[in-house]
């Protein structure tokens, strides 16, 4: 007589959340291992209400579809199933029929993460407007695998479905100038990450979402957004360098509001809180920032707030320190070194400096970086009848930059 399979569904579902063994689902549950026995069974017993309910919130799944008989008459426990499906309206799952998945597989999340790790890497080097549909269709996937996995592969998912949407925000607002969209990718990346209970991840989404406001002048808004980012921050531990990151998003929000001297003084913090260490380590998703990059934040508000010697020190620092890899970052300095030349009444210099960053864009575009030169023309009309300032202009509106800025 062939043996009994037991409980085929709650074990599947256990394999599928990552507990590999009876034990391990025990321990996480803080029940006896002869109590996770019993369920397994092919005539497992009800669990207690407030273990059923842990069950159920780790397993991500109703009692129903763990493999547990509901009494005679009553209506299946919907109720888990009901606020996954309201989650998955609210990040933009709601088009997936769930019936037509099939349980994810404890491995989806790592192979689901791997993607999500190539393409922060590939940020630095592939061209925004050919890595966005990527990273866009990427989420797709995510949103798709999310409804039907469950436990901590849910919770990775969850994760990485969170940085992808911030990456893609990311190249919304800071490569491809699109700010109201940004914003609606940032608010599914925070509802991802609130699905992973990430509250760092959440933080870094939120810091992001304050460069909306704070680009159209709206302080109130870009420091409320802040607070919340530093309230998430304190939940899980957060390493040095994530918050010295949130003192230069602040200090960049603040510059663009006009008040340099807090700006000023929040870069000031982070140099210490960089200074000081810290025994946590930072994520991995956190590749966008460093000593350099704080650097160039300050160089940044010095400029702006008219320290022009202090500015181009900073900058010309920051020149010298980026790595080969950094060539966004690198146009963006240029143009600042531009703007600085500009203030000081040197057009020469300041055209020079533009015409490398130009030079720069055309490697690897960024619109941060074409802002800002765009920004020193702005600044040069005074001197237009100058040569430079006519090569600066040929450089500028040559055919292969006029059409590549408007292409993007």
């Amino acid at each position: 007589m062939a043996r009994p399979a037991g409980n085929t569904r709650l074990k599947a579902a256990r394999l599928a959340a990552g507990y590999h063994s009876q034990q391990a689902l025990a321990d996480a549950l803080e029940v006896g291992v002869r109590q996770v026995r019993r369920w397994e069974s092919d005539q497992p017993p009800m669990p207690q209400h407030e273990v059923a309910q842990a069950l159920t919130r780790l397993l991500g799944q109703d009692l129903e579809s763990l493999g547990f008989t509901t009494r005679p008459g009553a209506p299946p426990d919907r109720g888990r199933r009901t606020v996954l499906a309201a989650t998955a309206a609210a990040v933009g799952l709601a088009a997936v029929p769930t019936q037509a998945l099939a349980m994810q597989p404890a491995t989806a999340a790592e192979d689901y993460q791997a993607v999500t790790r190539s393409h922060r890497r590939l940020y630095w080097s592939v061209a925004p407007a050919t890595l966005h549909p990527a990273a866009l269709a990427h989420a797709t996937l995510g949103c798709a695998l999310l409804p039907e996995a469950a436990g901590q592969t849910r919770q990775r998912i969850a994760a990485a479905l969170a940085e992808t949407w911030l990456l893609a925000g990311r190249i919304e607002f800071f490569d491809l100038r699109e700010a109201e969209r940004a914003q609606q990718t940032l608010l599914r990346a925070l509802q991802a990450a609130g699905e992973a209970d990430d509250a760092l991840l959440g933080a870094a989404i939120l810091a992001h979402s304050a460069f909306g406001p704070a680009w159209t002048g709206d302080r109130e808004a870009a420091v409320e957004r802040m607070v919340a980012a530093r309230t998430y921050a304190r939940r899980g531990p957060a390493s040095a360098e994530l918050l010295a990151w949130l003192d230069a998003v602040e200090a960049e929000c603040e510059t663009r509001c006009g008040h340099t001297r807090t700006a000023l003084h929040l870069i000031g913090h982070a140099e210490d809180v960089l200074a000081g260490g810290g025994e946590h380590q930072s994520p991995d998703w956190l590749d966008w920032f460093s000593p350099v990059r704080l650097a160039a934040f300050k160089g940044n508000t010095q400029l702006r707030a008219g320290h022009l010697p202090q500015a181009r020190t900073t900058l010309l620092g920051v020149l010298d320190a980026l790595g080969p890899a950094e060539e966004k970052q690198r146009a963006v300095v240029l143009g600042d070194l531009a703007a600085v030349e500009a203030a000081a009444g040197a057009p020469e210099a300041a055209c020079g400096y533009a015409v490398r960053a130009l030079d720069q864009l055309e490697r690897t575009w960024y619109a941060m970086g074409m802002d800002r030169v765009r920004e020193v023309r702005r600044a040069l009309a005074p001197h237009q009848h100058e040569g430079c300032v006519r090569d600066l202009d040929d450089r500028l509106y040559g055919w292969s930059t006029t059409v590549s800025a408007l292409a993007r």
